[in-house]
């Protein structure tokens, strides 16, 4: 494939199995929900339609079922504008999928089966080498073979494609490589907490915690803290900074960490020379939109839905 693309996201898919609550239930009860729906999730293929969304040419490198899940997740990124040459199909295991529980509050609780997603390998990264290369930045995280996300980043590092990694969901023994292979290297407090053994509950904690993952390689760390914004600490200047967000009242906070890293990688690829401070601050706002309506990519907003502002140099 001969195109060039902005962004590369290698990672997982899923198929979401959303139940909406009065409340998320206690072991061994059952509850009445108000609402089901089925949806497209995934940490990588969220991240990839929302960037996809605010205008970036995206390619999506992963693994799904060849099950009706399967074949409704390509078309779904076809329908994204999402370039699929390099999403595959194992008769070998199931679509991953989410079961998914969100109370009124807009809390949720998820359980994962990784399926498919597991088996993305060495040669689909040898396969879709060719667009890797050209890319401008690439994302990945871990819902997929860490070894698989540990290598896509050292590919890109080597062919000076941006790298951004999102530690998700957080393993406390994270080989020390992911580290000083990312150019940014985000997470959210629950992450931080986990990678760094420190509490982070106020924006001085993650200021902290930042210090202590920067100091292990990162060319820059972003702590993603919901309604507080988020801190943004760089190599280059290691003085924590924080960026809030606008307040908004949250209708469902599921994938809205996606969002911000979606857009985030949009922004590195489109404003190269934009400051990460001013990225980071308009990838809070578009994650804030898409808190404010139900689903995970169903809430991911368009450019055309968006202030002219948040496109400007």
């Amino acid at each position: 494939m001969a195109e060039e693309v902005d962004v590369v996201v290698v990672g997982s898919c899923m198929t979401d199995l959303v139940s909406q609550a009065p409340r998320l239930p206690k072991a061994g009860e059952t509850i009445h929900g108000h609402k089901f729906f089925i949806g497209f999730g995934g940490k990588g293929a969220n991240q990839c339609v929302q960037s996809a969304r605010l205008g970036a040419k995206t390619a999506m490198v992963c693994k799904v079922g060849k099950d009706s899940f399967g074949s409704n997740y390509i078309q779904n990124f076809k329908d994204n504008s999402v370039c699929t040459a390099f999403v595959t199909q194992t008769e070998e295991a199931m679509t991953g999928a989410a079961s998914i529980i969100v109370n009124d509050a807009g809390e949720n609780a998820i359980v994962i089966v990784a399926g498919a997603n597991m088996l993305l390998g060495d040669r689909d990264l040898v396969q879709a080498r060719s667009v890797l290369e050209k890319a401008k930045v690439m994302l990945c995280q871990l819902e997929i073979s860490s070894h698989i996300s540990l290598q896509a980043l050292r590919m890109a590092r080597q062919c000076n494609v941006k790298t951004v990694f999102n530690p998700a969901p957080a393993i406390p023994d994270l080989h020390s490589d992911f580290y000083k292979e990312s150019d940014v290297f985000c997470c959210n407090e629950s992450e931080a907490e986990l990678l760094t053994g420190a509490r982070v509950s106020s924006v001085d904690d993650a200021g902290h915690a930042g210090l202590e993952l920067l100091n292990r390689g990162c060319a820059a760390v972003i702590i993603t803290m919901g309604t507080q914004g988020c801190v943004v600490l760089q190599a280059s200047n290691p003085e924590p900074k924080h960026i809030p967000t606008t307040k908004v009242t949250p209708v469902d906070t599921t994938g809205a960490g996606d969002s911000f890293l979606g857009a985030l990688a949009f922004y590195m690829a489109h404003y190269p020379s934009m400051p990460l401070e001013e990225m980071s601050k308009r990838a809070n706002l578009v994650a804030a939109v898409s808190v404010q309506s139900v689903g995970t990519q169903t809430s991911y907003p368009f450019k055309k839905d968006l202030p002219a502002e948040l496109f400007m140099k």
